[in-house]
């Protein structure tokens, strides 16, 4: 197999790193973090999206006639590690957009794929529930048929960027005689639905904001009501009692490419730059011991980003995509997690220090990494419920067996 790239992606990735050199500076910066608590881009931000937009690096390797290029997955790979490393999501489409070319009508791919490439369509990703938690299987928010709409009650809970999305990608159950996992359906709900209601939750990377590359860092996520919310029946993804099926192929296919993956990594490259760098850490950059931890930690990044690009290589060449995503899902984050504490022991109390002090090292990133990283074994599917398909599916490993209470 041969990792490198060609000469002309190479090229595309020198083009990207000088626009972000020209363009992406502290005050872009400043407006992505004040965009996770409000509901526009801020005027500097909106201007350098157009212009990213306009340059076709977007949508690389979407369907033309979805408004992409047809371009390759690795080329657009590219653009999203590169704008990644500044904070910035380009391309991918966002949540949602992978499972509507799955699932979607072609009336919807039409209405929805489009905006999600350019950005004018976003999508929250309304899943977890109260009492549901990771159990997907459990959820209540239930959409009853009427006629030719559903009417849908219930609550979701920890629905980030509910607040700053066009759309509410909702799963919820349309049937309570199906078994748990039958009875639910994926439904495309427009944010300005009578009877949506969102609540702010303000996290603990709330007060002070953290850098634009945390992990995890939002400072906002949200609850969301939907009291008798009434949509057309157009508005259901695939078919009724599907949603357990699409939600997977789509969970699966949004976790491919650069953005989850430079999440659990990017503070690496930022550790090696600051031993590099930073005069205050030549004695640290010295020790034998600190170089053998970052090198273990580099290592492990590397590893991600291959199980990254092997899974978009299989979904560029039509290949069955089974259980690669969930894979990267608990190789990633558990390494985000891995790379934080093995970092904090490095750095000793400086490490721990908020970007509100100005002894903190590289802005606090990793006091706030610390703050982050573990909730990412959790966000977009627990490490557990993973491991659970990679056995099965991967695997062909059976359902462990199931023990009765008393038994």
């Amino acid at each position: 197999m041969r990792f490198a790239f060609s000469e002309a992606q190479e090229e595309l990735r020198h083009e990207v790193r000088a626009f972000i050199s020209e363009h992406i500076d502290d005050e872009i910066s400043t407006e992505l973090m004040d965009r996770s608590r409000t509901t526009h881009w801020g005027p500097k931000t909106a201007a350098v999206f157009d212009e990213i937009a306009r340059r076709g690096w977007t949508g690389i390797s979407w369907p033309v006639e979805l408004g992409g290029q047809g371009g390759l997955r690795l080329d657009q790979y590219i653009v999203e590690e590169e704008f990644g490393r500044v904070g910035m999501h380009v391309g991918g489409g966002g949540t949602g957009a992978p499972a509507i070319v799955a699932a979607g009508t072609e009336e919807q791919k039409r209405e929805f794929v489009p905006g999600s490439i350019d950005g004018s369509i976003v999508f929250a990703q309304g899943y977890t529930e109260p009492a549901a938690g990771a159990d997907l299987a459990g959820i209540q928010c239930r959409a009853v048929r009427d006629g030719d709409e559903y009417v849908i009650n219930g609550q979701k809970m920890f629905t980030t960027d509910a607040h700053v999305s066009t759309h509410l990608y909702l799963m919820a159950r349309t049937s309570v005689e199906a078994n748990r996992h039958g009875g639910l359906s994926i439904f495309l709900v427009p944010m300005d639905t009578p009877g949506l209601t969102i609540r702010p939750v303000w996290t603990i990377q709330n007060d002070p904001a953290p850098p634009i590359s945390a992990i995890y860092g939002e400072p906002r996520t949200n609850e969301v009501f939907l009291d008798n919310v009434r949509v057309p029946a157009s508005c259901l993804l695939g078919e009724e009692g599907r949603g357990w099926s699409i939600g997977q192929q789509g969970l699966n296919l949004d976790r491919v490419g650069a953005r989850r993956y430079m999440m659990s990594v990017l503070q690496n490259e930022r550790m090696v730059n600051y031993l590099k760098t930073d005069e205050d850490a030549a004695d640290l950059a010295a020790d034998p011991v600190v170089r053998d931890v970052v090198a273990q930690m580099w290592t492990e990044a590397q590893v991600c980003r291959l199980m990254t690009m092997r899974s978009m290589s299989i979904e560029e060449h039509g290949g069955a995509f089974t259980y690669e995503g969930a894979a990267e899902k608990v190789w990633a984050p558990e390494h985000a997690v891995r790379s934080t504490e093995a970092y904090a022991q490095v750095l000793g109390g400086r490490g721990q220090l908020l970007n509100t002090s100005p002894d903190a090292v590289e802005d606090g990133l990793f006091a706030h990494n610390m703050l982050g990283a573990f909730q990412s074994c959790v966000n977009h599917g627990s490490v557990q419920v993973m491991r659970d398909q990679v056995a099965r599916r991967g695997l062909g490993l059976p359902r462990p067996p199931v023990h009765k209470r008393g038994s």
